[in-house]
């Protein structure tokens, strides 16, 4: 496991080890982390704008010991078959799962809530997105923990925009077809530990119904 002050330190060593400035966009855990949502993760997840930005991240993590491993296991066959798979990496425990432009085919928006520089031989810039999005990108993902890491979210915040994370869901329907079933599936769940307006489902509906 890697705990939060861990995960500085190793984007720092990581920015030693890059041959240019290179900018990301991280999710899941390690943006929880960044946001205080929780403290310590196995998994980094970070999407980069471009294959070759990615492709300098990967030179430096495997400086520092990472080797690629397969995403068997990781992740189900839907998503171990799509084109928006990460490449991952591990060292032990550690692991980074790697995206270009796309979760599963999920486009990262623009928005951010918090950027951070990490200045070695070159900088690592890492955005962190909004609490909206990182919900709806967990159900994407879909992986064992996912939905705890949700719930821990809406445990924190008082107020959760839920029209944006149905609006960001369905105008990727195209890109990632199960987005919808699988958000509303979520959703479900939360219910038994928060009141989620009907209005909210009905959206989703309609915009599966026009698919």
């Amino acid at each position: 496991m890697i705990n939060t002050e861990d995960q500085e330190a190793l984007f720092k060593l990581i920015s030693e080890y890059l041959e240019k400035d290179v900018e990301c966009t991280a999710i899941g855990d390690t943006a929880m982390m960044f946001l205080g949502y929780k403290t310590a993760t196995k998994d980094i997840d970070m999407v980069f704008q471009n294959e070759k930005d990615r492709g300098i991240f990967i030179k430096a993590i495997e400086k520092i010991g990472y080797k690629e491993r397969s995403i068997r296991g990781v992740y189900d066959k839907k998503r171990e078959q799509h084109k928006g798979k990460p490449k991952m990496f591990s060292r032990g425990e550690e692991r980074f799962d790697l995206f270009v432009k796309n979760v599963f085919g999920v486009e990262i928006t623009k928005d951010m809530t918090q950027r951070n520089d990490f200045i070695g031989k070159k900088t690592l810039i890492i955005k962190i997105l909004p609490k909206e999005d990182l919900i709806l990108l967990k159900a994407v993902t879909n992986r064992e923990k996912d939905m705890e890491d949700i719930e821990a979210i809406v445990e924190k915040e008082k107020s959760i925009d839920w029209n944006r994370i149905v609006d960001y869901a369905a105008s990727q329907r195209n890109n990632s077809p199960w987005i919808l079933h699988d958000l509303e599936e979520k959703m479900q769940l939360l219910k038994k530990k928060l009141f989620i307006k009907k209005e909210f489902f009905d959206k989703i509906y309609e915009a599966e119904s026009m698919h």
